[in-house]
């Protein structure tokens, strides 16, 4: 009877070690999970970023930006979408192809908080698309592209974010290629008379586009009816008063003399139509050029659109 009884005991004390170690365990496995705090997480969790999460999620890209990373992304907010004209509906007819092309020309393989930009124009950063961007930092901040970062280092476990005023275009190619797919025309025909295509494909290079209106506006006042009708030299003199050896974006521009392959210009970085910069040239009277488009990126340098062409 004793036996039995201690063979109880032992019985009862086994079973409630078990019992404990098991509540233990149960306890241990009910531990809250570490909160997940990728660019993804960020990104989902942020109200003015509705668009880019939308095409982060078609393109494929929410996993990748949730990865190790390191990454720095430059991300438009929503009101940068609509001022690039990009809605909701723009993401809905992209393909998934050509949405991680534009996100990844936004991306790059490495952690660049603001403080690590270098002082000064335009550094040259490779990124996630094989492409490049222009860094730039002043005295007004940090620029990309020549677009202007409005919140800087939004930290992630994963990099940083960094919010941009507008969507960065990857470069379609060089100078002329870009006035092609442009649309601009009467520039692409007049730099073809002139013998300049070579030229505006080569170099580092800004170039001051005037729109097809812009020409016709010239011709218009010159007494004639064609771009051809204007002499070879005339028209190479005009061109390259509308060239920047170098590449300058809106955020390098100053109020002040700008000097051109061509002479000298005077820009203004805010007496335009609607507060627009412009630019005059020595022969256009008191007729300034309002700079109607900027930062048009291109793989040999930059294209701002002007609504006047230049005279010398």
């Amino acid at each position: 009877m004793k036996k039995n009884q201690i063979r109880l005991t032992l019985i009862a004390l086994v079973m409630g070690v078990g019992l404990t170690v098991t509540t233990t365990s149960c306890k241990k496995d009910k531990a809250p999970a570490a909160t997940s705090n990728t660019i993804t997480d960020k990104v989902v969790a942020d109200a003015s970023l509705t668009l880019l999460e939308k095409a982060v999620i078609k393109a494929g890209l929410d996993a990748t930006l949730k990865g190790t990373g390191p990454f720095t992304v430059f991300a438009p907010d929503d009101a940068a979408f609509a001022a690039s004209g990009i809605t909701s509906a723009t993401i809905d007819a992209l393909s998934p192809a050509s949405l991680s092309t534009l996100l990844l020309y936004h991306t790059i393989g490495a952690k660049i908080l603001a403080a690590n930009v270098p002082a000064g124009p335009n550094a040259k950063v490779i990124t996630a698309s094989g492409d490049s961007v222009f860094v730039t930092k002043n005295a007004s901040g940090v620029y990309v592209n020549g677009i202007k970062v409005t919140t800087a280092d939004i930290i992630a476990d994963n990099g940083v974010i960094h919010k941009i005023g507008r969507v960065l275009n990857p470069p379609v190619g060089n100078i002329v290629q870009t006035a092609v797919a442009s649309g601009l025309d009467s520039l692409v025909k007049a730099v073809t008379l002139a013998g300049l295509g070579t030229t505006l494909s080569g170099g580092t290079l800004t170039v001051f586009a005037p729109t097809n209106q812009a020409f016709t506006d010239l011709l218009v006042a010159l007494g004639v009816t064609d771009i051809n009708q204007i002499p070879v030299a005339t028209l190479t003199a005009v061109l390259t008063y509308h060239v920047v050896g170098a590449r300058a974006f809106s955020s390098d521009l100053a109020n002040g003399s700008l000097a051109m392959l061509g002479g000298s210009t005077i820009i203004n970085l805010s007496n335009g139509v609607g507060g627009v910069p412009t630019i005059l040239g020595n022969s256009n009277g008191t007729f300034k050029s309002n700079i109607i488009a900027t930062n048009i990126i291109c793989r040999n340098g930059v294209v701002h659109l002007i609504d006047r062409v230049l005279i010398p």
